[in-house]
């Protein structure tokens, strides 16, 4: 009896240890959250105050990569070449473009024209404010249905879509990459339900076909796999009424695009990405260097493709497809990550880890902070490690969520046949 009292004193003291230890556990994590969030909500802080304090100056339009879309729908407005350098550059410096810098000339194909337009009817000011809160929504409308695909949650972890660092400096630089984010979250959404329309929403990630093309590649070859020609024929149709309405405005866009092309070369700056370093560390005059990653890309695209054919969902497949396509581009800046969205969002609402899901936030916050040392956000190597951090960190995140994503999959196949299932619960959601 005596030693069956002290085992059972040895257990209670035991049992009192491990609740110690876990309470101590438990006040460090809490410790750790805490100031997770303050740190992320203070960069977070300081980048919405730098925006708007920003937006405010006196020539804003000619701080922001906004003045040379204005300065080319300026341009078209009055019926004159919209790639012509002297002219863009003169209503540049009107709009407050610092003396010395050369011309901002935008590099998108002619069917872009239509969507800087509109701001060429304003002046740079109220111009780059519509600009901006039109950029703005394409966030906020993108990050909202990648939340609404995944059962709308009803928790607050779309935020870290709010606040991805690639997106806040895409806002206040006033890039239209936004727009390829809106086109892209469109077609994942409506793909099922809505195919021609889905097609159609392919014209906003023409924009920047560079970032599209291993994408694009499997893209095609499911088309043609599945028989999805509505796709294709709401692709065509946006592209070819586009392209015939920016050619009403001006029949000549097309020779007048491709001698700026000529004579800029964008393929050729120095552009931070890793398609342009590789071509420039083994020899910088070796183009076809820099297409060989997406040519590779392409190839592991499309065993990719053919391994899952028989199950592939594009909300899933879909979203590594498009990290990898990013990732190879031929050239792409910092900014174009925002198109990793949707699937930093999926790994968000699939993964059960905090760990992760503080690693995310803390690492694009730094991101959001480190220009304050100096370092230029679009022409600093520093960057290249942002895409394959956000690979490792996807394939990380969705490593052992093959249930939740075939739940997830099933959920957003009732709703779209029945619409009424917007506020089923996540999976996941209870977790985090």
């Amino acid at each position: 009896m005596k030693d069956d009292g002290n085992a059972q004193k040895v257990t209670l003291r035991e049992l009192i240890l491990r609740m110690g230890r876990s309470s101590h556990r438990e006040k460090l994590r809490v410790a750790a959250e805490f100031l997770t969030v303050g740190f992320c909500t203070l960069a977070f802080a300081f980048m919405i105050v730098g925006l708007s304090t920003s937006l405010l100056e006196k020539n804003a339009a000619g701080t922001r990569d906004f003045v040379e879309y204005w300065a080319s729908g300026r341009q078209l407005v009055h019926h004159a070449n919209p790639y012509d350098t002297d002219a863009i550059l003169a209503l540049e410096h009107s709009a407050g473009l610092h003396s010395g810098t050369p011309a901002l000339v935008m590099g998108n194909a002619p069917p872009a024209l239509l969507l800087v337009y509109p701001a060429g009817l304003l002046g740079p000011t109220p111009g780059v404010v519509l600009w901006s809160l039109f950029l703005l929504a394409c966030l906020v409308a993108s990050v909202q249905m990648v939340r609404k695909m995944h059962g709308s949650p009803k928790n607050h972890l779309h935020f870290l879509g709010y606040t991805f660092a690639p997106a806040l400096i895409c806002l206040g630089a006033g890039q239209l990459s936004l727009f390829v984010l809106l086109g892209l979250v469109l077609f994942l959404r409506l793909e099922r339900s809505r195919p021609f329309w889905a097609g159609a929403s392919l014209w906003l990630c023409m924009l920047k076909p560079q970032l599209f093309l291993p994408f694009g590649l499997v893209l095609l070859a499911w088309i043609v796999a599945s028989r999805s020609y509505r796709i294709l024929v709401g692709a065509v149709s946006a592209i070819g009424l586009s392209a015939l309405a920016v050619e009403v405005l001006d029949r000549q866009v097309w020779k007048q695009y491709h001698q700026m092309m000529s004579a800029l070369r964008y393929d050729m700056l120095p552009i931070p990405c890793f398609s342009i370093v590789l071509r420039r560390s083994i020899s910088p005059n070796a183009l076809w260097l820099q297409y060989l990653p997406a040519l590779l890309g392409g190839i592991w695209a499309l065993a990719y493709y053919r391994k899952h054919r028989e199950h592939w969902d594009w909300r899933t497949h879909g979203l590594l497809l498009t990290m990898v396509s990013v990732l190879v581009a031929p050239y792409t800046w910092f900014i174009d990550q925002v198109v990793l969205i949707p699937a930093l969002l999926h790994g968000v609402y699939v993964t059960r880890s905090r760990v992760l899901l503080a690693v995310l936030a803390l690492t694009s916050a730094v991101i959001e902070v480190v220009p304050l040392h100096g370092i230029p956000v679009l022409q600093s190597p520093f960057y290249l490690w942002t895409v394959p951090a956000w690979i490792a960190w996807y394939l990380y995140a969705t490593r052992a969520a093959g249930p939740a994503q075939a739940s997830a999959a099933q959920r957003d196949e009732e709703e779209g046949r029945t619409q009424t299932n917007a506020a089923i619960e996540s999976p996941v959601g209870s977790s985090v």
